[in-house]
C-alpha cells in the first residue's frame, strides 16, 4: 500500500492527497484481497486437517492474515492522510548521513 501511494504521488503531482490515496487503495485491493484469501484457504486446511500441535500456530497465523488485510485497507491510508506526507522528494537532501564526517577517530 505505501509503495503504491508513494508511486502515485510522484506520478499525480497536483491530485489532492486523498484521491491520490483513494487511487492507491483502489489499485492494490483485488491484489491485496486475493493474495489474503489465498492464504486463509491453506490456513484454514491446516488448521483443520493438522492436527494439535500446529492448531494453536495456525491460529495465530489466520489471526494475523486477517489483520494484516484489515490493517493494510482501512488503516495505512488514514495514518498518511493524518501525517500529511511531503509530496516533494526534488531537493537535495543537504548533506544527509554526514553530520560526523569531520571527526576524527
Amino acid at each position: 500500500m505505501f509503495d503504491r501511494v508513494r508511486e502515485n504521488l510522484r506520478r499525480y503531482k497536483q491530485t489532492p492527497l486523498i484521491e491520490v490515496l483513494n487511487l492507491s487503495i483502489n489499485e492494490t485491493l483485488s491484489r491485496t484481497v486475493m493474495t489474503s484469501v489465498t492464504t486463509l484457504l491453506a490456513l484454514i486446511a491446516l488448521f483443520v486437517l493438522g492436527g494439535d500441535v500446529i492448531r494453536g500456530f495456525t491460529f495465530a497465523m489466520i489471526w494475523g492474515v486477517i489483520v494484516g488485510t484489515y490493517s493494510s485497507v482501512f488503516i495505512a491510508s488514514p495514518i498518511l492522510l493524518r501525517l500529511d506526507v511531503k509530496r516533494d522528494w526534488s531537493k537535495d537532501g543537504g548533506g544527509a548521513g554526514t553530520q560526523f564526517s569531520d571527526i576524527d577517530a
